[in-house]
């Protein structure tokens, strides 16, 4: 795999070499998208995209303009090379550097080592950087002290240390995908990566030769420089609470910012503008206070009590939290009686605030230890996070619980009902939209957001954007609608099964089972099977596993990335998931001919971040179900039935079994929002469909 964080093109030639390459002038839009143009003249099979280049052409002006500008364009556009190629002339003829974000790694890669690549072979050398989180790489400082002071569990940790330390000796990145034999779920790496808040910066002696140094450096040679929505708002965030410091974040200034996938910004943006505190986040610190000193020989009996004690309280602390009404608690709950838990349990809360001082104490007598400020700072900051949590009074926060399962999906997907579990006390901003103009769209002249799937059906005079920009804080921002380049009435059957219960009916699991289990008989598997809840996946799955002969693959039971090669693989197979499989997934071809969908995808009301958002809709005066539930459906269900088509050959079958699009006065707002396909209620009509393949 080629180096993530490399900058594309430079490798093989000389600085001056470089410039001259890079000065070269690069075509206009219509030089390049117009019939018997530049792409035309390509490698690539060639379809004017009337769509592509008008596409092309608003973002170019909204850079020229300094406006903002959000783009829907449907599957097959060809928007990559619509904003890579406006892109590129900004940063070379304007000097203006221009963030790329993604929502999902899959794309970030597909830009990076496919469409960057193909640009190249026709326009000459460009220089792109491709970055990923702090997380993904390696701290050469944390494994120096752990090579020094040893803190392994097991054979398996003691192995993978072994590997990663022979790793390091020979990469360029330290990127952890490089390491194909470390298992996703390593309990080493997080004790290893480059992650921020144990950065020491310029005062680490292994600053020099540090990956997210020559990360950083790369970054400031690219015109263009490729990240993920989460390392864009991490970055963010941090920059936000470290003021006009010049060291915050990894990310260098940029002219304009574009967001692929730009549906998810609002989710994404909210879980790093909000705060989070959890045991592993007392535990890591305390491991790291003693694998530093230790490998310094700094360390002291009073500091080995200290983070004996910062352990201690944590779960003393976290164990004391309300649990729900099942009595186990795994899920998310509102924390709604902060002030009655700190009158029954505030010595836990007062218990877990002493021990952080008292570490912190401990840490600043300590002299001559370049790693002590750091690690005194991080107790502070969970001290300070701690406080917000539990005394703060923000009517812009929503505070709630989430217990996970230890072994996350697996366990749930296996139905495991008393693993052990990690406790999460969390604060999320209700509203985003404020914190979003200020600090994304009043920072850069220019902001681009995409996607297949932003607009929602609107009444006559108003945008199908409405949604979308109020949620992100986008006002007066230019709109385009691009339509799919795809013949949706052709290529698409939307089957309504007719006689179905409502969801919420008992009976209504047996009666979508049955015509699950017939339409993929007709299709023969080749099928997505997506879910709004775990618990009707694996009640599903379990119920055909003994009535078809298909292979049915099961979210949970491996990587998300490994099941999908299984079905891409596997003839007839069926997958079966829930949200993580509704987007970012690209199955091309008749391995793919049918998507089902169990029920339409609002979210649940009953979540403490959902209630809040719907609470404070309806306290401004709003309708929260039409004005916040509805559109935020209607976006993921056109995620979810985008799997299907995702080329000019592919055809399929789409399956909804909720009968309330067709029986709500909001079942309209769904059906005018889809694209054009055909719609039938009739089984003959699937069978129909198929026979004609």
């Amino acid at each position: 795999m080629s180096s993530p964080i490399q900058i594309t093109g430079v490798a093989d030639e000389s600085r001056d070499e470089w410039d001259v390459a890079a000065a070269r002038k690069l075509p206009s839009l219509y030089e390049f998208f117009s019939p018997g143009g530049v792409l035309s003249r390509s490698g690539l099979a060639f379809e004017h995209r009337k769509g592509q280049y008008e596409m092309a052409r608003a973002i170019e002006k909204a850079f020229e303009d300094k406006r903002h500008l959000i783009v829907e364009a449907g599957t097959g556009t060809g928007k990559t090379l619509a904003y890579l190629l406006p892109a590129l002339r900004l940063a070379r003829e304007k000097q203006q550097r221009v963030i790329i974000s993604t929502g999902t790694k899959n794309l970030q890669e597909q830009l990076f080592f496919k469409d960057v690549p193909f640009l190249e072979s026709i326009l000459g050398p460009l220089k792109v950087c491709y970055m990923k989180g702090r997380g993904n790489y390696l701290c050469k400082h944390k494994l120096y002290a752990l090579r020094d002071s040893p803190l392994l569990s097991g054979l398996e940790e003691i192995s993978q240390f072994h590997a990663i330390a022979a790793w390091e000796k020979t990469t360029a990145t330290g990127d952890r995908a490089e390491i194909d034999a470390l298992p996703e779920s390593s309990a080493l790496w997080p004790k290893l990566d480059a992650r921020g808040e144990a950065c020491l910066g310029q005062t680490c002696p292994d600053w020099e030769g540090c990956f997210i140094t020559a990360m950083r450096r790369k970054s400031l040679e690219a015109d263009i420089v490729i990240v993920n929505h989460h390392l864009f708002f991490a970055d963010m965030a941090i920059k936000l609470q470290a003021g006009a410091s010049a060291d915050a974040g990894v990310l260098p200034a940029a002219g304009a910012v574009i967001f692929d996938e730009a549906h998810e910004l609002e989710e994404v943006a909210s879980n790093y503008f909000g705060i989070g505190l959890s045991t592993q986040r007392f535990d890591e610190l305390a491991r790291d206070v003693e694998t530093m000193l230790r490998a310094k020989q700094a360390s002291t009996s009073a500091i080995e009590s200290a983070t004996a004690m910062v352990r201690e309280r944590a779960r003393m602390f976290f164990a004391a939290l309300p649990v729900g009404e099942n009595g186990m608690g795994v899920g998310r709950m509102p924390f709604t009686g902060r002030a009655d838990f700190l009158e029954e349990s505030g010595d836990t809360y007062v218990g877990a605030m002493n021990a952080l001082v008292r570490l912190e104490g401990e840490l600043e007598r300590l002299k001559g230890v370049d790693e002590a400020p750091g690690l005194r700072k991080r107790a502070a900051d969970i001290a300070t996070h701690l406080k917000f949590l539990l005394e703060a009074d923000d009517p812009n926060t929503v505070f709630w619980i989430e217990r996970r399962a230890a072994g996350g999906v697996r366990n749930l997907a296996r139905g495991v009902g008393h693993a052990s579990h990690h406790t999460h006390l969390q604060a999320t901003p209700i509203d985003v939209s404020q914190i979003m103009a200020g600090a994304l769209f009043e920072a850069y002249s220019s902001v681009v957001l995409t996607s297949a799937t932003l607009t929602v059906a609107a009444g006559p005079g108003v945008s199908g954007f409405e949604h979308i920009s109020k949620r992100l804080g986008l006002a007066m921002g230019r709109e385009l609608v691009v339509p799919s380049h795809f013949d949706y009435g052709r290529q698409a059957l939307l089957y309504l099964p007719p006689g179905m219960p409502d969801p919420r009916e008992p009976d209504f699991f047996i009666h979508a089972a049955e015509r699950t289990r017939r339409v993929l008989e007709i299709t023969r598997g080749r099928a997505f099977c997506l879910f709004t809840s775990y618990a009707q996946m694996r009640a599903m799955h379990e119920k055909l596993s003994a009535e078809l002969p298909y292979p049915l693959l099961l979210q949970g039971t491996a990587p998300r990335h490994v099941l999908l090669e299984e079905f891409r693989d596997t003839p007839g197979a069926v997958l079966f998931g829930t949200s993580s499989f509704w987007q970012g997934v690209d199955v091309v071809g008749e391995q793919l001919s049918c998507v089902i969908i169990d029920r339409l995808p609002f979210a649940v009301p009953s979540d403490p971040v959902v209630k809040a958002r719907m609470d404070a809709i309806e306290a401004a005066g709003g309708n929260p179900f039409f004005d916040y539930q509805v559109p935020g459906a209607v976006i993921t269900l056109k995620q979810g039935f985008g799997r299907l088509i995702r080329s000019l050959k592919d055809r399929g079958v789409l399956m909804l079994l909720d009968p309330r699009i067709q029986r709500q006065r909001y079942g309209k707002v769904f059906l005018d929002s889809l694209p054009g396909y055909r719609v039938t209620q009739s089984m003959e009509d699937v069978e129909g469909f198929f026979g004609k393949s």
